[in-house]
């Protein structure tokens, strides 16, 4: 490729194999190479960059000194992971990353052996490294297992699980936290740097499992008393210090801070903590966007920040004239009109205040908007105890994120019936983050729930009605989803009003077939009846708004007048609308009616464009164009399988 003209030493790079015999030198020019060859990349195909700039040094360092892939390296999130990706043979391919067909947004084994674990959501790390590395024990396998976790995925519950879990078994893992965020004072040179290079030298850890091993023999140490020496080791560097540490606590061994852009010092940590039994934890403080001043600046513009100037730095942003606002851009505003007329409603995001656009309340009033970090669970059960004292939670979790949350909410929100308003967004297909974002099981999963109202707007007036309704409707718990992206209206605001919970509404008349749909995509169904219709057919289309409770009115007069029902949802159709419809209708004993459910198939969806991922579900205009003839036909469509289609 063109652009790797002038980077020699990365191009004499295709696995890590091919480092083992350079020099430390050049592997400093290799990071350099990185870290201009991802600016360059990311400059044209949009992609998580700041991340990525920061952790060039260490995946450098990881990829020299262990045995990968036989050694395991697991990703937390994988934002961090784009210099893996180059260095482990999918350099020539990197310019697909994230495009339709192309190299996943995140490491994923099914891509490549060098990806440990599948990372897309944040804080399993820890946890899958933990089980890999006593698997590794009880195999008698000589097997190193690294974890990277940056500080963000450490507010997740289930990192502190898994460190709370680290000395349950033998087990040799290195955890390694990347602080890409937190200020940390000194953390090179001084009495610190001096117990760094202490703690972590062979000659010290010889002399400590000698003392160890004296103390056993001569049975001084117990069962119950087996972890004193790193007591007081740890003790000891606490005193000299002056500071407590968090993981030791949890009897890991921990190293640093430590600079995590010193490629020298971090090869020369990892080689000689490499081989220490039991488990470690070596703390590196990183900046994001490291090398590209404008990320360094403005880390949280640059975790994603489309095409930009690769020279200047100026982000390339195409403005469309006349184009509707963002579904989130309007939740965000309706949640401050609301809030300004009550002083009971709060707001609450697991550290998504940019993406869903409660910026907007915490500006406005940043004593009642809280973002409690990548701790999704926590954030609901804090929503439920808001609302147990007469608040009016409003939390906003995407559609994908909720799932990890979904103990708290039938626990805690609805088995007390709490009156807490989860906003679902990313509901649908997402785009090029692909699987492990795709919010596609939410009505699926939310319906088998008691207590809950589940509804989705048409529009963006139908959102601002649904946040209206279910902050006064004093039904419960209320569960609203919407899609990633702009919507239909351009006069989005409106007068809001009630709506009447569980009822939908006919948007037209017809006799040939009766569609179904719930939620944004009904416009598009509207689209496919259109085209449909001037083929001579009477199609009657109807909006659900609620899937719990289901219009069963509307259901009935439904079944009164067709034999030929279709419903389209922007989610499974294992257990979604379609699925609630058939129940319906089995449970009533309607005969003789063919439901025709068109939605996401019982697959994981690959990444691309949301417009690509529309038309390989066939939920586009046209693909419900050709469901739609198919019915009216009588023809059975024979459906091949996602992964058929893409890679045909």
């Amino acid at each position: 490729m063109d652009e790797q003209s002038n980077i020699p030493i990365l191009d004499k790079i295709n696995y890590p194999s091919d480092m083992k015999n350079l020099s430390i030198e050049e592997l400093e020019a290799l990071c350099s190479d990185l870290r201009n060859f991802i600016i360059d990349q990311l400059s044209n195909n949009p992609g998580h960059f700041g991340s990525s700039l920061g952790t060039v040094e260490l995946t450098v360092a990881l990829h020299y000194v262990y045995n990968t892939p036989y050694d395991r390296i697991v990703w937390d999130v994988g934002h961090q992971a784009y210099s893996h990706k180059i260095l482990t043979g999918r350099k020539d391919r990197f310019h697909t990353n994230r495009q339709f067909g192309g190299l996943a947004g995140f490491p994923n084994p099914t891509e490549s052996e060098y990806d440990a674990f599948i990372a897309g959501h944040a804080s399993n790390s820890i946890s899958a490294a933990l089980g890999m590395a006593v698997a590794s024990e009880l195999k008698k396998e000589n097997r190193h297992v690294v974890a990277v976790i940056g500080d963000g995925s450490m507010t997740g519950g289930l990192a502190f699980e898994a460190l709370n879990n680290a000395n349950s078994q033998p087990n040799d893992i290195l955890i390694i936290l990347n602080d890409n965020d937190m200020a940390i004072d000194d953390n090179v040179g001084g009495i610190r740097d001096y117990l760094v290079k202490m703690t972590t030298s062979p000659a010290y850890n010889r002399v400590r499992n000698d003392v160890y091993q004296k103390f056993k023999k001569g049975n001084l140490i117990t069962e119950k008393g087996k972890n004193f020496i790193l007591r007081f080791n740890n003790s000891l560097k606490s005193l000299l210090t002056k500071q407590q540490n968090l993981f030791e606590g949890f009897n890991i061994r921990y190293f640093g801070p430590v600079d995590g852009h010193d490629l020298r010092s971090l090869v020369r940590i990892l080689q000689n903590i490499k081989d220490l039994k039991g488990p470690k934890m070596l703390h590196i403080h990183t900046i994001k966007g490291k090398g590209f001043k404008p990320a360094e600046v403005s880390a949280t513009v640059w975790h994603a920040p489309g095409k930009f100037d690769k020279e200047t730095g100026e982000r390339i942003v195409v403005k469309k004239k006349d184009q509707p606002q963002l579904y989130q851009d309007v939740f965000g505003h309706t949640l401050v009109e609301l809030a300004e007329k009550d002083s009971k409603i709060v707001g609450i995001t697991p550290a998504m205040p940019t993406g869903c656009s409660m910026t907007y309340m915490m500006k406005d009033f940043p004593e009642r908007a809280f973002d409690v970090g990548i701790a999704e669970a926590h954030a609901v059960t804090y929503s439920a105890g808001l609302a147990k004292e007469g608040l009016i939670p409003f939390c906003n979790i995407y559609s994908s994120f909720m799932q990890r949350a979904y103990d708290q909410v039938i626990h805690d929100v609805a088995l007390q019936k709490l009156h807490v308003i989860m906003c679902l967004d990313r509901a649908g297909l997402v785009g090029e983050d692909g699987p492990t974002h795709h919010g596609a099981f939410d009505l699926a999963y939310m319906r088998c729930i008691p207590n809950l109202t589940i509804a989705s707007p048409y529009n963006e007036h139908y959102l601002r009605h649904l946040m209206y309704t279910a902050t006064y409707s004093n039904e419960g718990p209320f569960v609203i989803r919407y899609p990633r992206g702009q919507g239909e209206l351009h006069d989005w605001e409106c007068e809001m009003k009630m709506l009447e919970i569980g009822k939908g509404r006919k948007l037209k008349d017809g006799k040939d077939l009766a569609v179904l749909t719930i939620g944004p995509i009904g416009n598009t169904a509207r689209e496919a009846i259109e085209t449909v219709e001037a083929q001579g057919f009477s199609i009657a289309h109807y909006d659900m708004i609620f899937l719990k409770p289901l219009d069963t009115n509307l259901l009935k007069e439904v079944a009164t007048n067709f034999d030929n029902v279709m419903t389209i949802e922007n989610g499974v159709i294992s257990g979604g609308l379609g699925s609630a419809v058939l129940e319906y209708f089995a449970e009533k004993n309607y005969k003789n009616i063919k439901v025709t459910r068109v939605g996401l198939p019982d697959e994981f969806v690959t990444h691309g464009s949301i417009k690509e991922l529309n038309k390989l579900c066939e939920i586009d205009a046209p693909g419900l164009v050709k469901h739609i003839e198919a019915v009216l036909s009588k023809k059975n469509i024979v459906q091949p399988t996602l992964e058929e289609k893409v890679y045909k």
